[in-house]
């Protein structure tokens, strides 16, 4: 069967720490594919954070994100009380839409990489809108301070 394979992005500009609990663990005592997709979607949360938006609302109190697709490689089990970083770049941005890479480590060893397709979204009308403007400025400050 052909996998997806997914690479490392060359820059990673938001950091999101986690120490895995016993929650986190599934029936093999590693952790669990769900409880991944789910630190990678605080750690995107903690990103619109860090930028002044949520994923409810990307400044124009309209757009907000719907998710477009997912895709995860694993690399190397997470266990009980693990400290994880999630490392997260926003990327491949169009008018409305972006894609959003994540690198997940412990201790330097890669768990997984990570990557969601998300796209604006208008909850109102249901419908696929434009990346607000202030979003995009936003973002383009935030990655030339990191430089």
């Amino acid at each position: 069967m052909p996998r997806i394979r997914l690479k490392p992005e060359p820059v990673y500009e938001f950091s999101y720490h986690v120490t895995l609990k016993p929650r986190d663990m599934n029936y093999g005592g590693h952790l669990g594919n769900d409880t991944l997709v789910t630190l990678a979607g605080e750690a995107r949360a903690g990103l619109f954070k860090d930028l002044g938006f949520s994923e409810g609302d990307l400044g124009d109190g309209q757009m907000a994100l719907i998710m477009g697709d997912l895709a995860v490689n694993y690399r190397a089990e997470g266990f009980l009380y693990d400290e994880l970083l999630i490392e997260s770049h926003v990327g491949e941005i169009t008018r409305n839409s972006m894609r959003i890479f994540h690198r997940i480590t412990k201790k330097g060893t890669l768990v997984a990489l990570a990557e969601t397709g998300v796209l604006a979204f208008d909850y109102r009308k249901r419908r696929i809108g434009e990346i607000p403007h202030v979003f995009m400025e936003s973002l383009k400050k935030y990655n030339e301070a990191q430089v």
